[in-house]
């Protein structure tokens, strides 16, 4: 069977990857505006200035000189054309090395400049100095050097990383945790109407999905759906009144067949009798489903006092069929029902017992569940759930319209409960129905009255 698409995983998996490629332009983005921002030039490293300050000194007169010092020679043997100008307060200057044409200039008018850095565009241009003021043998000097060259591109760039890398990783965690919980919040209206959806049924219509707070995308699905639903309805509410109509139509001819049937006494007439009684009953139970659908409100009902009502109304008809009947009452719990609803199922299980039963019939109460048991063949395993379809029979001869365990069905799905057959202990069919409690008195004591 092939998978059904998913609407969530695309918009989780897909929105996760385009966020987090988001994520990897925009951090290589910034790295390479930090890169860019360095420009590219070669600055002088800054360890210079110290030296050149240690190496100058001042004369008896005042004048600065250079004075070849061990770190001196040592950064002249890495860099041979290596330079500085240094400069007192008082305007007395010195210069090491030799100066660039276009740094000569400066020569005598660094002490305004306490800072700087000026980067060449290659190595060997001598053109990168610092710009420093560092105290030494000559008291406190303002130096340009031109010394030992590096890049800032590297550092940058592992600057970028050091910082931005941190935070784009958080970016990227909290994009896999929020993501799909954003997107299940957004399709939680789906999960609700679903729900409503499910609880939509032959026998509990004129429920509707909610069309407020669902996503516009899903709206007009939504509404779809109840159009259709109403016109399910108002389908069912016109096919209900037709099955009404003609049972009712049918009782007067069926009555006078009867009362014509009844006047003469051959065998023919007789065989004829019978399927008039099974014509008849078939125009009962298709009014027993009508009046099913018009049932009053539920309320407490004594289960006990029920069977023993219907027993007695049907016992007349079951000694004159050679039939016994008895009623057993045990602890019992009042349930929520429709009084004539739950009276119509008792007759026609107590009735379906004496055509396709045995000869003794029990009607049994017991905790919420109303039970009749008869000693017949019992019905197979097999069978047992097509029986409640409407016109099937065990045996096609059989007598019977074929309604009255779907009719029982069909009430018990609409009490909320429900209707099983099992095996008899002695042999022969025992079917249980079981009603929801009455939820005012759930807890009270069981009655046996």
């Amino acid at each position: 069977m092939a998978r059904r698409p998913s609407l969530k995983r695309p918009l989780i998996v897909k929105t996760l990857i385009y966020q987090l490629l988001a994520l990897l332009v925009a951090f290589f983005a910034l790295l390479m505006v930090l890169v860019r921002a360095d420009s590219g030039g070669y600055y002088t490293i800054q360890t210079f200035a110290p030296v050149a300050a240690e190496a100058v000194h001042r004369d008896s007169t005042g004048e600065l000189y250079v004075e070849h010092t061990p770190e001196l020679s040592e950064l002249l043997k890495i860099v041979p054309g290596a330079w500085f100008i240094a400069e007192d307060e008082h305007g007395h200057h010195v210069t090491f090395g030799h100066v660039p044409p276009a740094y000569a200039s400066l020569v005598g008018a660094l002490d305004g400049i306490p800072y700087g850095d000026l980067r060449g565009r290659d190595r060997s241009d001598g053109l990168a100095v610092a710009i420093r003021q560092h105290s030494g043998p000559a008291g406190k000097l303002t130096i340009m050097a031109h010394g030992e060259t590096d890049s800032l591109t590297w550092q940058m760039a592992l600057a970028a990383h050091i910082i931005t890398l941190p935070i784009f990783l958080l970016l990227g965690l909290a994009t896999l945790i929020l993501t799909p919980i954003i997107v299940r919040r957004a399709l939680a209206g789906v999960e609700r109407i679903a729900q409503e959806a499910r609880n939509i049924s032959a026998s509990r219509r004129g429920i509707r999905l909610t069309e407020t707070a669902v996503p516009v995308e899903i709206a007009p699905l939504v509404t779809a759906v109840n159009e259709a639903l109403d016109r399910l309805d108002e389908g069912h509410e016109r096919q209900r009144r037709f099955i009404a109509a003609a049972a009712h139509e049918l009782r007067t001819p069926i009555a006078i067949l009867r009362v014509k049937i009844d006047a003469t006494d051959d065998a023919t007439s007789r065989s004829l009798a019978v399927e008039v009684a099974r014509l008849a009953t078939l125009a009962e139970q298709l009014l027993d489903l009508h009046r099913m659908e018009e049932a009053g409100p539920k309320d407490s009902l004594n289960l006990a006092r029920v069977a023993k009502r219907v027993v007695a109304d049907l016992a007349p008809l079951l000694i004159q069929s050679d039939k016994t009947v008895a009623v057993a009452v045990e602890p019992n719990f009042p349930v929520l029902g429709e009084a004539g609803a739950v009276e119509r199922v008792l007759s026609n299980l107590v009735l379906n017992a004496a055509e396709h039963g045995g000869r003794h019939i029990i009607v049994r109460v017991q905790g919420s569940c109303l039970e009749v048991e008869d000693d017949g063949p019992g019905i197979p395993v097999d069978q047992r759930e097509r029986v409640f379809e409407p016109f099937q029979r065990l045996r096609p001869r059989q007598t019977g319209a074929g309604l009255g365990l779907n009719l029982v069905r069909q009430v018990i799905d609409r009490h909320g409960g429900r209707v099983t057959i099992l095996d008899a202990p002695g042999g022969g069919a025992l079917i249980r129905v079981e009603f929801p409690l009455h939820p005012g008195v759930s807890s009270a004591p069981p009655s046996e009255r």
